[in-house]
């Protein structure tokens, strides 16, 4: 069954708005064995629109359409809806005691063109929508179902949740397909890398769809498979999930779809560990990260942003003759750095970074996108030293993070 996701609005269209509508409505069709071949925008022009809606409706199964049911001149999608069809609009009572039930619940006024939101098509059916005063519509043009609710986000996803997918699953009756996603998160792969570890998955596991999604820093490998057996599906989403693994290696850090501070908070619950942090290039951004997570008071101790090497030596006890021999960003003085940092708050894990984000600051000899990790553990301190292919502080940033936190997730798990 294939669908297609419509968007509709001049702020769509001319990207003054973002249309987060469509990626969401793409996931739930596609979680619910319905694959969505097409995503159009169109803005507010009734030609274009009653085209599109006419092409849409000769190719596809399903049609989701967004915006545009609203009270004013520019909200035409019904009167468009009507046209594509060839029938008239007409005055829907039901759809409009809806709409003054809304009005009279909030104890608001209704204007004469809130009206208008109750002209629907011909034979179209009502989708209400609790949230809002703006009621939806399903009704058929040729071969396509389609099914317009309101572009307003949270009115959408409680209409398509409550109403759009259970009548989509109605609709397929036995043709309805289950879809299993999987997320399997990497770090320190690169997108063409993983691509060329995975190329013969389709020789193997021929009944999956794969994709790659890059969001920086993590490439993330999305597995899709369909069908009508649940059973048979875990099983061979389990057996792919286990070759792909094998393929990327450690790179991968959460099979969960989980963010990396996410998969350490994870692993520090568990343990009953707690951690302190250190930093100085990363400014702060491991320890939100870590501190985002709900339940972090769990495990989270301390911070200290310790950027001048007075501040190293006076608050985390670096010696003063390992910032002279060897410099602030080297694997020595972090080390330090993470063992004082788990002495002054009585932690498990100490964590700390030190480094040149750039754009300027970088020498030979340590150039822009050096970083250097301290881990303090109970039985021991490490050192490490990377480099960053980035010049871009902000990127630099984030990768930092990242790498710390990836480290420590290896500590916890080894």
């Amino acid at each position: 069954m294939l669908a297609e996701i419509l968007a509709t609005g001049d702020e769509i269209r001319s990207g003054a708005l973002i249309d987060s509508n469509s990626a969401h409505i793409a996931q739930k069709l596609e979680e619910a064995g319905i694959e969505v071949i097409r995503h159009i925008c169109v803005g507010d022009d009734m030609d274009i629109m009653v085209s599109t809606l006419k092409e849409i409706s000769n190719r596809a199964d399903f049609a989701l359409v967004t915006g545009g049911l609203g009270p004013t001149v520019d909200d035409i999608t019904a009167e468009a809806a009507a046209k594509a069809a060839g029938v008239d609009l007409v005055l829907d009572n039901k759809a409009l005691e809806n709409i003054e039930f809304f009005f009279k619940n909030r104890k608001r006024l209704m204007t004469s063109s809130n009206k208008k939101q109750a002209m629907m098509p011909e034979n179209s059916e009502v989708i209400y929508n609790h949230a809002g005063t703006a009621p939806g519509f399903h009704f058929k043009i040729n071969r396509c179902s389609f099914f317009f609710i309101p572009g307003v986000p949270f009115e959408m996803k409680k209409m398509l949740s409550e109403t759009v997918i259970p009548a989509i699953r109605n609709l397929c009756g036995k043709k309805q397909e289950f879809c299993m996603v999987k997320t399997i998160s990497t770090f320190g792969i690169t997108e063409s890398a993983a691509g060329e570890k995975l190329a013969s998955i389709k020789s193997v596991f021929p009944d999956l769809k794969i994709g790659f999604r890059a969001k920086f820093p993590e490439i993330q490998v999305k597995i899709y498979l369909y069908g009508k057996d649940e059973k048979i599906m875990n099983r061979r989403m389990d057996e792919s999930c286990k070759w792909i693994l094998e393929k990327i290696g450690h790179k991968t850090f959460s099979v969960k779809n989980k963010s990396m501070e996410a998969e350490v908070a994870v692993l520090l619950l568990k343990q009953k560990s707690t951690i302190a942090v250190a930093e100085s290039c990363t400014g702060g951004l491991i320890s939100h990260l870590l501190t985002n997570i709900p339940g972090s008071s769990e495990y989270f101790l301390f911070s200290g942003i310790s950027y001048s090497n007075e501040s190293k030596i006076k608050v985390l006890g670096v010696s003063p003759d390992t910032l002279e021999r060897n410099g602030a960003v080297d694997e020595k003085t972090a080390q330090e750095m993470a063992e004082g940092a788990r002495r002054l708050a009585g932690a498990d894990y100490g964590l700390s970074t030190s480094g040149i984000a750039g754009p300027s600051g970088g020498t030979d000899e340590k150039p822009v996108g050096t970083l250097c990790i301290g881990i303090a553990t109970p039985s021991g301190t490490k050192g490490f030293k990377f480099n960053s292919v980035f010049d871009k502080r902000s990127m630099n940033k984030i990768v930092f993070a990242m790498k710390a936190l990836d480290l420590l997730r290896r500590e916890l798990l080894s």
